[in-house]
């Protein structure tokens, strides 16, 4: 009796085996590519990251279904940080778990610079396509270069540069005004860009004004700005902010075309009337009416897959996984075993090479990671965001 029951407990965990590895943490075996995918998929900034978390994984999926590489599917771990850098932080160790070889993300910048130097410390291969802040690749302050992080967008100091060009070249713009997030590190790059670029083209800034992180109340520093009635309004923060304070801007008497950045992307979406946001511009990374073939492939597949039309964030995302997978294609022909520290180290050195033609444009890297690459600039025309061309 004893002798049969023992063998029925040993095929019981002979059997349960596989089920404790399908249903614990993430199992794989030591070939196993897997990429981590970490961003903000519920929470205040999810539109960013569902977009960033759509795009990736159509490119890998699209890159499965050709075969994979060598044969072999590349898996995908993912994890929610809800825009909090306390939770990023704990998906970065959670993706590790996980026995990630690579991630993509985070998507918002200060999530993004929360697990960086993590990322740093264990030579993992990283990409974001859509934070920005020029902290993400460099600090500056304790002279740090995060060798192991990249992105496909461009960072702030380029966008707020841009724009400050655009206002003066474009626009004929003779002075301006800027109203900022005094708490998020996106809108003071954007802003401390623009004025000194600013300031070296001679485009007058008459006015600078902050206000606190999540404030929904911008009235009193719209009146102060609309004293001094400039030509343009930079206003470097994310589409539902901006739909407030566009709204506001209009009811205190401003005149002034609006300006942003990249965080304007789908402001449109989360307003019920566009009229306050009319003629306005910004920078972008991506627009739907590019003819160019690989940007049109790009926006066919996605809109069949997600049945909606792809952001910028979700091109950047595709491209940011293009980028990743051939680098990891380079760091297979090393043969160095996967997830080892010679074959991360392989990765990024193939990264770092990159020169490619994406749904974004043509990119390659600057000594601080950060791409090379045009910007596309978007204008607010009938209510819609209107591909105004390349600058």
């Amino acid at each position: 009796m004893k002798k049969h029951l023992i063998v029925l407990l040993t095929l019981a965990l002979i059997i349960c085996l596989p089920v404790l590895g399908a249903c614990g943490k993430p199992s794989s075996q030591k070939d196993d590519i897997v990429i981590g995918i970490i961003g903000p998929f519920t929470g205040d900034v999810a539109q960013y990251g569902l977009a960033v978390r759509n795009g990736a994984l159509l490119y890998i999926e699209e890159y499965n279904a050709a075969g994979g590489l060598n044969g072999k599917q590349l898996q995908v771990v993912q994890y929610d940080e809800e825009g909090d850098p306390a939770k990023a932080l704990t998906g970065y160790h959670s993706l590790i778990d996980s026995n990630v070889t690579s991630i993509i993300g985070s998507v918002t910048s200060r999530p993004t610079m929360a697990i960086v130097p993590e990322g740093l410390a264990d030579h993992m291969p990283m990409i974001t396509a859509s934070a920005t802040a020029a902290a993400v690749t460099y600090d500056e302050e304790t002279n740090t270069l995060y060798s192991n992080m990249f992105r496909s967008c461009f960072i702030d100091p380029f966008q707020g540069e841009k724009m400050a060009d655009f206002a003066k070249e474009q626009l004929k713009a003779r002075t301006a005004a800027v109203i900022y997030n005094t708490g998020d590190d996106y809108s003071i790059g954007l802003k401390e860009a623009f004025v000194k670029k600013a300031t070296e083209i001679g485009l007058e800034v008459l006015a600078q004004e902050g206000y606190a992180d999540k404030a929904v109340d911008f009235q009193s520093q719209l009146t102060n700005i609309a004293a001094k009635n400039p030509d343009v309004l930079f206003a470097p923060d994310y589409y539902n902010t901006i739909a407030l304070i566009s709204g506001q801007a209009r009811n205190a008497g401003l005149s002034a075309i609006m300006l942003g950045g990249d965080g304007w992307d789908t402001v449109l979406n989360v307003m019920t009337d566009s009229a306050p946001i009319e003629g306005s511009y910004y920078c972008s990374g991506y627009s739907v009416e590019d003819t160019t073939p690989s940007v049109q492939a790009f926006l066919a597949a996605y809109s069949a897959k997600y049945n909606e039309v792809p952001n910028m964030f979700a091109a950047q995302a595709y491209d940011a996984a293009m980028i990743l997978i051939a680098a990891i294609e380079k760091a297979a022909e090393t043969e160095h075993a996967t997830g080892s520290l010679e074959y991360r180290q392989a990765i990024i050195a193939a990264m770092r090479a990159t020169n490619m033609e994406g749904v974004t444009g043509h990119i390659t890297y600057d000594e601080l990671n950060n791409p090379i690459k045009t910007a596309v600039i978007i204008t607010i025309e009938n209510g819609e965001a209107k591909f105004w061309g390349k600058f």
